[in-house]
């Protein structure tokens, strides 16, 4: 095989994806539907602007997971990790002989047409970094195909289809699914305890880290945080070029004269082995996007990206949604929109908030996951006590089931046996009555969590 392309990577007709409204999925659809020649079909539990948009481009959705949509004429079943073994689709397709790939080993196979996949990796930081790539290699003309979390404003979508030379891939370790890519470079921003319902321990997750660490290419190379505690234990015997960032003063690329405008804001100098590169202007708020930023300079600096595209395209990055949005404002309150749902990014993200000139912050919290929520409890709580008035919404179960064994409450409770008040909501209905009613002129709120908690802020807004 002298060219690899995706037709000869998947010589199939007829595909059928299970979960098809995902971030993932919908945009490996939309590659495909590029690349053309497939037919292409999926399912859904719910419909969504992801879902309307394949629709109108010929693709077949189902909402609602029935036994009744898998046909024996399909020649490929592509699923999401989060689909079990008792889902019907899943169980129909099993009987039926179809051939079957979890999303992940797709896509990792799916990199191969690619030269140069460049993977986003870590506990936090992963959609916001990935969209700063993009914005550098866009700027840079590579014509770069993306695949996102989060919806990019510069080409309003989590998705473009572009060249076969760069692939830009937000990169998770849920479920070890990233140890099915295949890299040629990628950048580890942190990690921190996170997935517990699958992980076992800190331990197990360094242990996938360097896993992943390993698949990077000889010739190419992983940029990674040497704020990360132990970071050698990644890096140690790789066979790649290792290139390490942050604030540790034996990092090779560091961020110097950092300077926050009244916005929040970050400008500062670029170095790289003591040598000043670039200056960096940033559209997005905090101390943790400066650092975020500091990674995408080093690998574009890698891959010999120019100065001037480095500089405009971080400085024409202005956030991915659900990243700090800035969504209206009402009665002189501010709101924000944040998809925070760790510990270190609670704290990360009430920074930036508090380093502007507001009055008092509030914040909604939506706990994401029972299993996160229980591992993490206390950390939650401190991450929350720089706020001036918490409320706590009930626990978005996403994937998981409630056994009784925690609740939102359980994480007021904790807040206050730290001596900070805090109040458990019953609905975004009673949220809204109590933020009308005692939120200020130049107050700040925050609907903070993974789940549906936005709707609050549209409830305020729409009024």
């Amino acid at each position: 095989m002298d060219t690899i392309t995706i037709k000869n990577i998947f010589p199939y007709k007829k595909l059928y994806f299970i979960g098809i409204g995902g971030v993932s999925m919908s945009g490996l659809c939309e590659i495909l539907l590029a690349e053309g020649g497939y037919t292409i079909l999926g399912s859904d539990n719910n419909n969504s602007e992801l879902i309307e948009n394949l629709v109108k481009k010929g693709v077949t959705v189902y909402i609602g997971q029935n036994k009744n949509n898998i046909t024996s004429d399909i020649d490929l079943v592509i699923y999401t990790a989060a689909i079990k073994e008792d889902n019907e689709e899943f169980i129909k397709a099993k009987e039926l002989g179809l051939k079957m790939v979890e999303r992940s080993t797709f896509l990792g196979e799916l990199m191969k047409a690619y030269k140069y996949p460049l993977c986003i990796a870590g506990t936090h930081g992963k959609t916001t970094t990935s969209s700063m790539v993009s914005e550098v290699f866009l700027q840079a003309k590579k014509d770069p195909t993306i695949s996102i979390g989060g919806i990019l404003s510069s080409i309003n979508s989590n998705f473009k289809v572009g060249k076969k030379d760069y692939l830009v891939l937000e990169t998770c370790e849920y479920c070890d699914t990233f140890l099915k890519f295949n890299p040629h470079s990628a950048i580890i921003l942190n990690i921190d305890e996170d997935h517990l319902d699958y992980f076992k321990d800190i331990n197990q997750i360094y242990d996938s880290f360097k896993k992943f660490a390993s698949l990077v290419k000889e010739d190419a190379c992983l940029v990674i945080n040497a704020d990360i505690k132990d970071y050698e234990k990644i890096t140690k015997d790789l066979k790649c070029s290792v290139i390490t960032y942050g604030q540790n003063e034996n990092s090779m690329w560091q961020a110097k004269d950092i300077v926050f405008d009244e916005f929040g804001y970050a400008s500062y100098k670029a170095y790289f082995n003591n040598n000043f590169m670039y200056n960096i202007k940033l559209s997005v708020v905090g101390l943790h996007n400066v650092y975020n930023s500091l990674s995408v300079c080093a690998l574009s600096h890698f891959y010999n990206l120019d100065k001037d595209s480095i500089e405009q395209g971080l400085n024409n990055f202005k956030g991915t949604n659900r990243r700090f949005q800035y969504k209206g404002t009402f009665n002189g309150v501010k709101i924000i929109d944040d998809y925070a749902h760790h510990p270190t990014e609670i704290l990360a993200t009430v920074k930036a908030a508090k380093a502007q000139n507001i009055n008092k912050l509030w914040c909604v919290f939506q706990p994401h996951t029972y299993t996160r929520t229980k591992a993490l409890l206390d950390d939650f709580a401190k991450a929350l006590l720089d706020v001036d008035n918490i409320l706590i919404a009930d626990i978005y179960s996403a994937r998981e089931k409630d056994t009784g064994e925690i609740h939102a409450k359980d994480l007021v409770n904790k807040i206050k046996e730290l001596g900070k008040d805090a109040i458990y909501i019953e609905s975004f209905e009673c949220g809204k009555d109590y933020i009308e009613k005692d939120c200020q002129h130049n107050d700040m709120l925050i609907t903070m969590g993974a789940g549906n908690v936005n709707l609050l802020g549209e409830m305020l807004l729409s009024k």
